[in-house]
């Protein structure tokens, strides 16, 4: 006989009422959502070397500053 006060009609019920709440929670995906993981996978994959290469200038920028501003400071002294 199914009980309609057992233990697993209310954990069911529960999830069916939460379940929204507890993908976004949890930062779940869904499978309507893993459709194009694929390509937004390789869209992400070809942004890192771009990433890498503007950090390298970057650092090299911050490092040529750096240097200027010591030389400024050493003769301000």
């Amino acid at each position: 006989m199914n009980n309609p006060f057992s233990v697993d009609n209310y954990v069911h019920g529960y999830l069916d009422r939460r379940m929204k709440y507890l993908i976004e929670e949890w930062n779940l995906a869904r499978k309507g959502e893993l459709g194009d993981f694929p390509g937004r996978l390789e869209a992400i994959d070809g942004e890192i070397e771009p990433m890498k290469s503007f950090e390298r200038a970057a650092d090299a920028r911050i490092e040529a500053l750096e240097d200027r501003y010591r030389k400024l400071a050493g003769v301000k002294k």
